[in-house]
């Protein structure tokens, strides 16, 4: 899968993973687990950049005497997830064109 797209999904993943509630790395990632696979070393800087735009906020919690960062999605977040989700029709359509009279199996 081309890098750039695969960037684009991945951060679409991790903001529908802490749309209905706050989370923090770990949990994001078990979460994600049965889908698509992502370690810490790509997840943090996806975080980061997401932080960056205005997509997600954070908050620093204690937690067994450590500090655990906690990421929210913000309505900027919220709108990215929609757009990708409006555009899924025209990957469907453009999945379509390209498998037009081809027996792939899928």
């Amino acid at each position: 899968m081309d890098a750039q797209l695969k960037k684009g999904l991945l951060e679409i993943c991790v903001l529908s993973a802490i749309e209905r509630e706050e989370s923090y790395g770990y949990k994001i990632i078990s979460d994600l687990e049965p889908y698509v696979v992502i370690s810490e070393s790509t997840l943090y800087p996806i975080l980061r950049r997401l932080e960056q735009s205005g997509a997600v906020t954070t908050r620093n919690v204690e937690y067994n005497g450590r500090l655990r960062r906690y990421f929210s999605i913000t309505p900027i977040g919220r709108e990215k997830v929609k757009d990708f989700i409006d555009s899924m029709s025209e990957f469907d359509r453009i999945k379509k064109f390209i498998l037009r009279g081809k027996s792939y199996d899928l």
